[in-house]
């Protein structure tokens, strides 16, 4: 009799175990990508060419990182591409993941959590704008 009624409080407690695992391990997979590519979008010669470069970048490094998310969101302030060589400029990237937690099969938990990392990297001060 007691283990009927502890067995389902025992399965809660391993199901909300793995839930917080798949969390702490999609927000540790997804630290350190924007800072990829925000650093890919530094070296690009526009502001236009950044946005392309930074969504690439992170794209490629959230897949390569396994961390499967149904939604994307790559951000791009290259508004320090407009400053004149010489001066301090930066790009900075924000990218949002939404993983989806729904697989996991208990019924009432959320289905998703959204992740954000954001970076900035300098731009060289030396950049040829040619």
């Amino acid at each position: 009799m007691e283990l009927a009624i502890l067995l389902p409080v025992g399965i809660l407690v391993l199901a909300m175990l793995v839930i917080g695992a798949r969390i702490a391990l999609a927000g540790g997979s997804i630290s350190g990508v924007a800072g990829i590519a925000a650093r890919d979008a530094s070296l690009a010669r526009s502001s236009i060419a950044a946005q392309q470069v930074a969504t690439a970048s992170a794209t490629s490094a959230l897949a390569s990182r396994d961390l499967h998310c149904s939604d994307v969101q790559v951000t791009v302030d290259a508004s320090g591409f407009n400053n004149a060589p010489g001066s301090f400029a930066s790009v900075t990237v924000a990218v949002t993941c939404t993983v989806e937690l729904s697989d996991i099969g208990v019924a009432g938990l959320p289905g998703s959590r959204t992740l954000r990392d954001t970076a900035t990297s300098p731009l060289d001060p030396a950049r040829d704008l040619s």
